[in-house]
């Protein structure tokens, strides 16, 4: 039974928004209560719920509810999610046959950026990240390149925040990550040798949109055999390369 309030509430919570997306302005409970076919009491206990979450206001004159932008700002940040998702994939089977090494596909997020996608290597080492999984932002190459080309207030997170130490190579000093970070910035790409996992190189470079705003990592992942801590020409020019072409396809128009 709880499971099935629990869904039941969601379904509710949906129909509300649905329908006053679909009303001419401002709506009040009885209306919506009529228009979904609910109790006025449960449509009451919703509204509350969305008001308290940001997603719908009321008019403290009318009485009357209606939704607020921070829906249409969700739905903007899934469009532009999905439009660099769409284009970065269109480079990675590139990149793939010009490294043949693991290519991965990385978002950012307030606490890491995140694996949307990865085309695998075989090698004798294995992968092991996964498409969701999320890379601290002080231990990863495309955690480097966030805090190197991202919003200032990354910064914050690594500084309040545990900077853990995954392996014996990761640094957890604020200085010498800032110092890192400021060479990422003028070089424009980023490196994590055994980082994060033993054995592993992760070599990254940003993706910006049409406002010149960081849209996500482009990043070549391998053993430290053969994408070294000092990587090779041909895997940079590869990389930003490739960042640079799914950048131009967003809209971006700059260096």
């Amino acid at each position: 039974m709880p499971d099935k309030d629990s869904i039941q509430s969601v379904v509710t919570a949906l129909d509300i928004i649905e329908f006053m997306s679909r009303s001419n302005g401002p709506i009040g409970v009885s209306d919506l209560a009529r228009g979904i076919g609910r109790t006025k009491p449960r449509i009451y206990r919703h509204l509350r719920t969305l008001v308290d979450r940001g997603y719908v206001s009321q008019d403290p004159e009318t009485e009357r509810y209606q939704l607020t932008l921070s829906l249409f700002h969700i739905g903007q940040a899934i469009a532009e999610q999905v439009n660099f998702l769409a284009e970065a994939r269109r480079e990675m089977q590139v990149l793939y046959e010009r490294v043949a090494q693991t290519v991965t596909i990385g978002q950012v997020e307030a606490t890491g950026v995140r694996v949307l996608d990865i085309l695998r290597h075989r090698s004798e080492i294995e992968i092991t990240s996964r498409p969701g999984a999320i890379f601290d932002f002080h231990s990863s190459a495309q955690g480097k390149v966030a805090l190197a080309f991202g919003a200032p207030d990354l910064w914050q997170v690594v500084e309040g925040g545990e900077r853990r130490q995954w392996t014996d190579n990761t640094n957890t000093d604020i200085d010498t990550l800032r110092a890192e970070v400021d060479r990422v910035r003028h070089q424009g790409w980023a490196v994590a040798p055994e980082e994060a996992l033993i054995g592993i190189n992760a070599l990254s470079a940003p993706v910006f949109d049409g406002t010149g705003a960081l849209a996500g990592t482009i990043n070549i992942v391998g053993s430290v055999q053969f994408l070294t801590p000092d990587p090779d020409t041909a895997f940079i020019d590869a990389v930003t390369d490739a960042a640079r072409n799914v950048s131009s396809r967003l809209g971006y128009r700059g260096r």
